[in-house]
């Protein structure tokens, strides 16, 4: 298994749906799936980490000028027209 940290959030994501489809399929011996699942949860931390790293940086640049993060829910802007 190579380094976490050298994964980018989407390389991440894509192996860890491979992993997920792999032990859906169900064909793999009980070693092999501990390995994947293993694999899979290093790999759902990792994509958690990035993205509350993502959320940090977001509230950062949205932080008013007395410097207190101020969120905001994201909206999409197709979404903002439905509405």
């Amino acid at each position: 298994m190579e380094n976490m940290t050298e994964k980018t959030f989407e390389e991440a994501l894509t192996r860890l749906e491979e992993i997920v489809n792999l032990l859906e399929n169900g064909e793999l011996k009980l070693d092999e799936s501990l390995k994947l699942f293993e694999e899979g949860i290093a790999l759902a931390r990792h994509c958690n980490l990035k993205l509350e790293e993502a959320q940090g940086r977001v509230e950062i640049l949205l932080a008013g000028e007395d410097g207190e993060a101020k969120t905001e829910l994201f909206r999409l802007e197709e979404e903002e027209s439905w509405s």
